[in-house]
């Protein structure tokens, strides 16, 4: 486990020849928080980014259970990218980050676990607003 921005976590895998199973449950050491929403994204362009916005109070554990792609994570101050490329790999992000997802391969799922439900106020999609937000107004 690394502590940056996130936190990258090796999830458990079960099996062998036979083929492999990743469980994860709510409230615990992986996935520390309720889940009330489950999505997932596939099928974007290579050439193509996603996300550009942070949330206020959402908690998220991502997961790349195909393919790969990149996850830029921002604080406000600190900039960081994360490769996720295998299924028994994850990113938990607890805080408000801005997030970019890129470069995702042809066959990129990424699963995300999600402490909310859908909430369009939860939502910040402007970067100086989302500064002000985190204290860092001095833009």
């Amino acid at each position: 486990m690394k502590k940056l921005l996130c936190t990258e976590l090796s999830l458990p895998v079960y099996g062998g020849g036979d083929g492999y199973l990743v469980a994860l449950e709510e409230l615990s050491e992986i996935v520390p928080f309720p889940v009330q929403r489950v999505y997932y994204i596939y099928g974007v362009k290579e050439t193509l980014r996603r996300g550009f916005h942070a949330h206020k109070k959402l908690k998220q554990l991502i997961v790349c259970v195909s393919g790969e792609c990149y996850v830029m994570l921002d604080d406000g101050s600190t900039r960081e990218t994360v490769h996720i490329a295998s299924p028994s790999k994850g990113i938990l992000i607890e805080k408000p980050l801005w997030r970019e997802m890129f470069n995702f391969s042809q066959d990129c799922v990424l699963l995300v676990l999600a402490s909310e439900h859908y909430t369009p106020d939860d939502y910040i999609w402007d970067y100086t607003e989302f500064r002000m937000f985190v204290g860092q107004d001095n833009v």
